[in-house]
């Protein structure tokens, strides 16, 4: 292998891609260890290298002695091509063998467009890309992360899920693998034990039929498997495992800096938010805990920055005697601290200065609508008092520059809503002329950047229908037209990946097909817009008698049976039919801080009938 990639990578972009041997990674005798383990990113290594969730279960795997957990990303075009013309499989960056010599072959599901890189990165590999094909125990194929909550159109390809949070569900099955594997045990036999374990979802033991207009009629389990199949969570985050270092890459990544999780879930309830409802219930953990993980990773990594992640860390409920801690080890240290994820109505002064300490860049909000009423349907429970209140503290503090996010294409969306969305940037630079405590002699600039809406499931939107490409076109071009200041930056996100996003987000069983032809099409790296081709989705779809419009577009009737109506994220179905219903009428549902609403996720904690939230 060594000598092959030798010749290869003097000829290829960033060959620090494809080497390993960085800081902190892990490296183990493969004679010593029971159960090899490959993580398997689905797209660049500069991508994969950003994900917490890899670093943490990369590291936990690797702290038990009989496992080597190694890392695999999707090699860019030039290695692949290199790859396969000099007759080289894909390989692990820690021990450079093909993956093909791993039992267990792990994947996270971050991103609906990443799909067909599973295929691809299998095919590289040499190992089948079908399930069926798959006959014996190595390779079994396994995935987790978020899309995994409708793991339906993947599961002509992957032997089981891991539903929820992977820590505790990983070592359960790693070890139950390890026993499989001593005592010879067939695939099949192992899937059913696999089966039994909270957590563990295995495609093959239910059957799905359908009415002859397309929908489901029923999700049939078979020789006694569980139902419905409940996600795991961790219950404690302040003792739960979390790496004392992260693996330093050799070229730069998207986010390349020591990461602390503050915490998981949200209390929020935005209806559009699929991780808002996915992480429930709400768990913290201690302002000690969260300073002395920053601290090691910084001690242990070289890095320079600490971002702290979380869904809504402004919401974080010690977050005033947590930063008083971690800034002042960041400012003695010349260390910078990121706060993503600030809510605009708990923006206040004091945090301000906190961040300005040691951060002095253009700050970000997500209003998400334009207007109150689409605002109230989507329950962000945020006026535009709150947005120009956090303004004025921002520009007061010496900040020039803020960014808006918005979504397009929401439920009950109107063409006004959308102009909302202009009239409230415009609305904003004025109020900055306006201010006498501005900074004097500095250009204010509103970047607005709009995404389009895509229903998920496990939210009050999942039965809600995307909007058409021709309608989403339409709108971005209006937005346009009513730009008046050259003070706005406006940003938009392609239209096309967000119609197919919602196609493999909502669909059923029948579109492993689709993902399988589109493939063969040459379609992977669909993320990425110089190798996405729409229109080979669409020649695949037609081919296999199917349409956008039908998952896409197509509203769901209330009590259809869902793709994924046979798992458990805790969330109750009445909650989310009752947080639709509010929606039609622009009602709000207060955060759970101020008052519990019932949504069920409770019942995951081992405290069962208590609050997620004091």
């Amino acid at each position: 292998m060594q000598q092959a990639l030798d010749r290869i990578l003097p000829h290829v972009q960033k060959p620090g891609r494809y080497i390993g041997g960085e800081l902190n990674s892990i490296v183990k005798d493969a004679n010593t260890v029971d159960v090899r383990f490959a993580f398997c990113f689905p797209d660049t290594y500069e991508v994969g290298m950003s994900h917490l969730g890899m670093k943490i279960l990369y590291s936990l795997l690797n702290s038990l002695d009989y496992i080597w957990c190694e890392r695999v990303f999707a090699p860019w075009m030039d290695m692949e091509e290199a790859l396969r013309r000099e007759n080289v499989p894909l390989y692990a960056l820690e021990s450079l063998d093909p993956l093909g010599e791993f039992d267990i072959i792990g994947f996270t599901l971050q991103y609906e467009l990443s799909f067909t890189n599973i295929l691809n990165m299998l095919d590289m590999a040499g190992i089948p890309v079908l399930c069926e094909e798959r006959k014996g125990l190595k390779n079994l194929v396994v995935a987790g992360g978020p899309c995994a909550c409708n793991p339906e159109p993947l599961a002509d390809f992957i032997d089981l899920f891991m539903l929820g949070e992977g820590e505790d569900v990983i070592v359960e099955l790693v070890s139950l693998y390890r026993t499989a594997k001593q005592e010879n045990w067939t695939k099949e036999h192992f899937l059913e034990a696999a089966n039994e374990l909270e957590g563990v979802y295995v495609p093959s033991l239910y059957e799905v039929s359908y009415y002859e207009d397309g929908k489901i009629r029923a999700v049939t389990p078979k020789n006694g498997a569980k139902f419905p199949i409940k996600k795991r969570i961790v219950q404690d985050m302040s003792t739960t495992f979390y790496p004392k270092d992260f693996v330093v890459p050799f070229i730069d990544t998207v986010h390349d800096r020591a990461i602390v999780e503050v915490m998981r879930g949200c209390i929020r309830g935005c209806r559009f938010c699929q991780a808002g409802f996915l992480y429930r219930p709400l768990r913290e953990k201690e302002p000690e805990v969260l300073c002395s993980q920053g601290k090691s990773l910084c001690e242990t990594t070289g890095y320079e920055e600490i971002s702290l992640s979380s869904l809504s860390t402004s919401d974080y409920s010690k977050i005033e005697p947590m930063l008083d801690d971690l800034i002042d080890y960041t400012v003695d240290n010349h260390i910078n601290l990121s706060l993503p994820s600030l809510r605009i109505d708990n923006f206040s002064e004091e945090l301000l200065a906190k961040v300005a300490r040691v951060r002095k860049s253009g700050l970000t909000f997500a209003p998400e609508a334009g207007t109150q009423r689409l605002r109230d349907v989507i329950n962000k429970n945020i006026t535009e008092e709150d947005i120009f209140s956090s303004c004025k503290i921002a520009f007061e503090g010496g900040y020039t520059s803020v960014k808006l996010y918005f979504m397009l294409g929401l439920p009950t969306e109107t063409m006004e809503d959308c102009e909302g969305i202009i009239e409230l940037a415009q609305k904003i630079v004025g109020f900055y002329h306006r201010l006498e405590n501005r900074p004097k002699g500095k250009p204010v600039n509103v970047t607005v950047s709009v995404s389009t809406f895509v229903p998920k499931p496990f939210t009050p939107f999942q039965w809600f229908g995307q909007d058409t490409l021709e309608q989403i076109v339409k709108k971005q071009k209006h937005m346009l037209d009513c730009i008046t200041s050259r003070k706005i930056s406006f940003k938009y996100h392609a239209s096309k990946t967000s119609v197919l996003e919602a196609v493999f987000a909502r669909g059923d069983r029948r579109l492993g097909r689709v993902i399988y032809k589109a493939w063969q099409k040459g379609c992977y790296f669909d993320g990425w817009d110089e190798h996405f081709y729409f229109d080979r989705w669409e020649e695949a779809l037609k081919e296999c008698g199917l349409t956008i419009e039908f998952y896409a577009n197509r509203t769901r009737e209330i009590g259809e049976v869902l793709p994924w109506s046979h798992l458990d994220y805790g969330v109750t179905e009445a909650f989310l039919r009752k947080e639709w219903e509010k929606a039609q009428q622009a009602a709000t549902t207060p955060n759970c801080r101020e008052q519990c609403s019932g949504c069920g996720a409770n019942k995951l904690l081992e405290r069962k009938g208590g609050k997620c939230v004091e």
